[in-house]
């Protein structure tokens, strides 16, 4: 699924912070398989993409911020419901229960919380691998040259 553009003076603010970057961007934690197949995904299909270690350099709070303007869910696309992180901090505080600010920092100090991988760009999210959805990061004259031939293929 598509997302919505977020508003440009928050966009203006993660540029500052960040770099106007149009790159697509891989947020990992090496460990998972999902992390693996998003990774040689965009290897084959040969994307160019800024790859990230979350436990090396775990997603700022800016950035965060900066994605859930992308999503339908709010912070609830983003968390593994499914993670041991998740599963031990909704023993204690669940994540529910906290405000968005107290949320996103608690993501920012612990990425294991957050759905990966999570892909990005200045238009898009996709959280987690998903073999359907990350079709939406192949450049559309890439889309509009397979598709056309598709088409000869077929009337050959």
């Amino acid at each position: 699924r598509s997302t919505p553009k977020p508003s440009s003076a928050a966009s203006d603010v993660y540029k500052r912070q960040i770099g106007d970057n149009n790159m697509i961007n891989l947020c990992v934690l090496p460990s998972t398989a999902s992390c693996r197949k998003a990774h040689r995904w965009l290897l084959e299909h040969r994307i160019p993409f800024h790859e990230r270690n979350m436990n090396a350099q775990p997603l700022t709070e800016v950035e965060i911020k900066h994605l859930l303007q992308y999503t339908y869910d709010g912070i609830d696309d983003l968390i593994s419901t499914k993670s041991n992180a998740y599963q031990q901090l909704s023993r204690t505080t669940p994540i529910e229960d906290m405000s968005l600010s107290e949320a996103v920092h608690v993501l920012s100090q612990t990425p294991q919380l957050l759905r990966r991988p999570i892909i990005f760009d200045d238009h898009r999210l996709l959280c987690g691998f998903n073999q359907d959805e990350i079709r939406m990061f192949i450049p559309r004259d890439q889309r509009v040259l397979k598709i056309k031939a598709l088409s000869e293929h077929q009337l050959a």
